[in-house]
């Protein structure tokens, strides 16, 4: 007579837990507090755009929404500053990256593209601070693309290089809570197709025939990876790269 195993049933990795997604609806952000949702968690969830953060709230069940510019420190502040109860985890992935080169931008437009992504990363620090569990995380977006020189792209390779620093050291600075930083490649997102054009197609079948894992990188690709660093309380001060081996071929 055999015996079977009978395994018990998955816990929900962020149950009973809160995660507040800046930049939460569309594309990553839309889809890691999609797959928190899924692990248990509530979800807070902020855009830009009030009636598409409805829509966005009402497909995931959403607790809250706020629409403000995450760019915006006074407006930052106020959300962090009004939530109800300290919350559990944060998420940013407000903003874009600037594709240009620095020789043809004005000295003001060259400022605005190198500090934008690090000072959000530092607001949200400042912000956060003190609203956030001490068992709790923030984790931000970055890319992998722009770490080999090319033409064009002096500004974005210098913000992808400093971002892991200031990340690691942000980790110190707010411990206990940990700090860390997901650097993606490309990611198959409405912020790509608004970036690509009619080049976007192109790209798709160029990733599919070269990565390695041979198709493109997904949001809840990513959203599984912010969701495990959430969930997983020895991980701080590091970057972690999903790029489907983007940076292993030419």
């Amino acid at each position: 007579m055999s015996t079977r195993a009978i395994l018990a049933p998955r816990e929900p990795e962020l149950r009973g837990q809160t995660v507040a997604v800046i930049g939460g609806s569309a594309g990553i952000g839309l889809a890691t507090a999609r797959r928190a949702r899924s692990e248990g968690a509530e979800v807070i969830i902020t855009g830009r755009n009030r009636d598409r953060l409805g829509l966005a709230a009402e497909e995931i069940g959403a607790e809250h929404i706020a629409a403000f510019d995450a760019h915006d420190p006074m407006a930052l502040e106020s959300f962090f500053r009004d939530l109800p109860n300290k919350i559990d985890h944060v998420m940013v992935t407000a903003g874009a990256p600037h594709y240009r080169s620095p020789l043809e931008a004005s000295p003001e437009e060259a400022r605005h593209d190198l500090t934008e992504h690090l000072l959000l990363a530092l607001s949200v620090a400042r912000s956060a601070a003190g609203n956030v569990k001490p068992s709790g995380s923030l984790t931000f977006m970055g890319g992998t693309g722009a770490r080999r020189p090319r033409p064009g792209l002096a500004i974005v390779s210098t913000v992808t290089v400093a971002l892991p620093a200031l990340i690691a050291n942000l980790a110190l600075e707010l411990a206990p809570v940990r700090v860390n930083l997901i650097a993606a490649g490309f990611v198959d997102t409405p912020l790509s197709a608004s970036l690509l054009g009619e080049n976007l197609e192109r790209r798709r079948d160029e990733l599919r025939a070269t990565l390695p894992i041979r198709r493109v990188v997904k949001p809840a690709d990513v959203a599984a990876l912010a969701v495990h660093i959430m969930s997983n309380p020895a991980l701080t001060g590091a970057t972690y790269d999903i790029d489907g081996g983007q940076q292993l071929v030419s």
